[in-house]
């Protein structure tokens, strides 16, 4: 069905602010897919801050050349859904590949990250990557363990001291 050209670029205006706002896109393809199978990615996808929407391919190829985005071949073929993850890419990333694991009619396409083309295969490195808050802990523990020893190491001279004089303490208490 053909859309007017003020639709259009309603529709294109809608891509370009969801594509600025995002830091990744995974794409899919859903053929086959039902409504309920639709509104269940898209429950999941929205609980890990992102959304899920279908999208128009020749729309979409334009709105992708125009931020210079290199499209693979066949990425924008046949029906396609995008995942937008607007805070967290990989956990978004995970959500999608979740929720679709048994849902045969979805098939992963690849996507973008930073403007960056996403095979399907880094696609689900990425959603295997742990969420934002878990690698925020990680590097926090990494960046206070060298404290942590630094302020054992300058304690240990004292603490060395302190046993000897409770040595002394003892057998002069054990002589007494």
């Amino acid at each position: 069905m053909a859309i007017s050209k003020q639709k259009k670029n309603e529709v294109l205006a809608q891509y370009e602010a969801w594509f600025d706002r995002s830091e990744a896109l995974v794409l899919v393809e859903y053929t086959g897919l039902s409504m309920k199978g639709l509104d269940a990615i898209r429950a999941k996808v929205r609980d890990s801050g992102g959304e899920f929407h279908v999208i128009k391919n020749t729309l979409a190829r334009k709105v992708f050349e125009a931020r210079g985005m290199q499209v693979p071949q066949g990425l924008l073929e046949k029906s396609t859904a995008v995942a937008l993850a607007f805070s967290d890419a990989a956990g978004t990333a995970k959500a999608l590949t979740e929720v679709t694991k048994g849902m045969e009619a979805v098939k992963l396409k690849g996507g973008f990250l930073n403007k960056q083309a996403l095979s399907p295969a880094q696609v689900k490195a990425l959603a295997e990557l742990p969420p934002l808050p878990v690698v925020r802990a990680q590097l926090l523990g990494v960046l206070q363990a060298p404290a942590g020893k630094l302020v054992r190491t300058i304690a240990e001279p004292a603490r060395s001291l302190a046993s000897v004089f409770r040595a002394y303490a003892d057998k002069a208490q054990a002589a007494a």
